[in-house]
């Protein structure tokens, strides 16, 4: 039988974070085409009590619950062996992270432990003579790359957020569920606080919509003007590193190379000139709408869509519209 397809399913307060059903999905349809092999997760940590039944209704086989004292809060060193234990005891030939800030920092932790390697930031998968094919940005978005892997095992790869669609959830799907006690680790780093985002927005890497300001926004008071755009579109805030460094905004907000890596499937870019560390952060956004005054600013050439004039006078304009057209 063909080994199994793991996915690693990040947590955020006990409930399974949305690029975790992303994967199963894709883990799922890999499994087919590795003859169909099983899917496993991975929880790490404190999960709620219908967590496990969430993930096998996405496409979960099997689930392995690392737990322990050390894992109460995240922890590079002790999540890095939490996953290595899990790899233990699954023997996956394919290992998923989602590419989030905290998938970031962990999967090259895991790789390192196990021994093998990382395509990191992937947008595609195919399964091939019995090897995983990852597809992924290069040169700041301007171009794609084909990644294989050698011989070693598991493959490691981490799936940028929003690529792929969270499949229907099917109640009558059953997992095993297994538990592992982490036991003691060492652990020379640990995350003391955590400050909430502003809001109920969710997060730049897992949202739908977002709306970023730029150096034209001209002070931080202005973005009350994209805040109200952001709550009649349900969207999120973000920002440029040019208003993130002149202290308009907290970094948190910053969308680009330095920034966050977001999947949008609509992006404003509201006084945003188009800088490349900024494009490298939106580029694979499916719709693009450009704000901006200066008709031969970058951002128009990746733009879907483009205006041209005061974002003063047209943000709230569109506020105004929009609102209307959401409650008829």
């Amino acid at each position: 039988m063909a080994k199994p397809i793991a996915v690693v399913a990040e947590t955020k307060d006990g409930t399974v974070r949305k690029i975790a059903f992303e994967m199963l999905g894709e883990a799922k349809r890999l499994a087919a085409q590795a003859g169909g092999a099983p899917v496993a997760a991975v929880l790490i940590g404190a999960a709620g009590a219908g967590e496990a039944d969430r993930l096998a209704q996405h496409g979960a086989d099997r689930v392995v619950h690392v737990t322990g004292d050390a894992l109460a809060r995240y922890a590079p060193e002790a999540y890095a062996e939490a996953v290595k234990q899990a790899v233990a005891a699954i023997g996956p030939d394919a290992l998923l992270f989602g590419a989030t800030a905290q998938g970031r920092d962990l999967s090259p932790r895991a790789a390192a432990r196990l021994g093998t390697g990382l395509a990191s930031d992937c947008v595609g998968f195919e399964w091939k003579d019995g090897g995983l094919i990852a597809r992924r940005p290069i040169f700041a978005g301007k171009a794609f790359g084909t990644v294989a892997f050698g011989a070693t095992r598991p493959q490691i790869a981490s799936v940028r957020p929003n690529t792929f669609p969270v499949p229907e959830p099917d109640a009558s799907r059953k997992a095993s569920v297994e538990t592992i006690a982490l036991g003691d680790v060492t652990v020379r780093a640990r995350v003391t606080a955590v400050e909430a985002s502003e809001g109920e927005m969710a997060d730049l890497t897992e949202a739908n919509v977002i709306v970023s300001g730029g150096r034209a926004m001209g002070g931080p008071e202005n973005f009350e003007i994209l805040r109200k755009l952001c709550s009649v579109l349900g969207a999120t805030l973000g920002a440029s590193r040019a208003a993130v460094d002149a202290g308009w905004i907290d970094h948190s907000y910053q969308v680009g190379q330095t920034g966050k890596v977001v999947n949008p499937t609509l992006y404003f870019a509201i006084g945003i000139s188009g800088a490349i560390q900024h494009l490298a952060g939106m580029s694979t956004s499916r719709v693009v709408v450009a704000i901006n005054k200066d008709k031969d600013a970058p951002i128009f050439k990746v733009a879907s869509y483009g205006i041209v004039g005061d974002l003063y006078q047209i943000v709230p304009a569109l506020t105004e519209e929009f609102a209307k057209a959401l409650k008829e």
